[in-house]
């Protein structure tokens, strides 16, 4: 019996906004290792950008600006976006023996 072929999430969106997928069976094929790859940059700079805000927060001597923190909230709102995706796609993925 032949594995069902799984779609996975992709960590990027469409032109639209509209998610897209990837059709394979293979894990090592060039766009699974192309999606981890992007999901590493993106879950490595989310960590970088939390904490940065969490120092600019932190630190009483900072005057925050207003329009710094516009900035600061549209970047963490759009991290949180890629976090979600990551995590939507991993969680839809089963795990095997070699995810460990």
């Amino acid at each position: 019996m032949k594995a069902q072929k799984e779609l996975r999430l992709l960590p990027w969106a469409g032109p639209d906004g509209q998610p897209c997928y990837l059709s394979t069976s293979d894990p090592d094929s060039h766009m699974s290792r192309l999606a981890d790859n992007i999901e590493a940059m993106q879950l490595g700079m989310a960590s970088q950008l939390r904490e940065e805000a969490a120092q600019l927060l932190d630190d009483e001597a900072t005057s925050l600006d207003p329009d710094a923190l516009t900035l600061l909230a549209a970047q963490l709102a759009a991290a949180l976006g890629d976090v979600l995706r990551v995590a939507t796609s991993r969680g839809s993925r089963p795990v095997g023996p070699e995810s460990f």
